[in-house]
């Protein structure tokens, strides 16, 4: 779903749909392994329902799991899809998902988001 990219960052193409909620989510099965595979250190048994930190156009946010989301697909606030220049949702988008570390500091620098544990960076 995500190859490497960057030292910042993987990179995915994702259907990207408008969602009325105010936070942007994908699936839960999806978000999970993708937590485990590239969130987690490795040192036992982890938490799989970190936030994921990814970048559509040249906004950072979190993701959370839903399992009332399809698979493959990014739902996100309008005012998102406006500000990244999606056009004609759902449309398949390059997605930008930030490593572990990079993630933490993210996460660490926005107001009300919890960060991942020291363990995983």
């Amino acid at each position: 779903m995500f190859e490497q990219f960057s030292r910042g960052y993987y990179l995915g193409r994702l259907y990207v749909e408008p969602r009325d909620d105010a936070a942007a989510a994908m699936c839960r099965q999806q978000h999970e392994r993708v937590n485990e595979q590239l969130y987690a250190s490795g040192d036992g048994v982890e938490r799989t329902d970190y936030p994921l930190v990814m970048k559509l156009g040249s906004q950072h946010f979190a993701v959370h799991g839903d399992e009332q989301v399809p698979a493959d697909t990014l739902v996100v606030p309008e005012a998102m899809l406006e500000d990244a220049n999606v056009r004609n949702p759902p449309s398949l988008e390059e997605v930008f998902l930030a490593k572990a570390d990079h993630a933490a500091q993210l996460l660490s620098i926005s107001e009300g988001t919890p960060t991942l544990p020291d363990t995983a960076v």
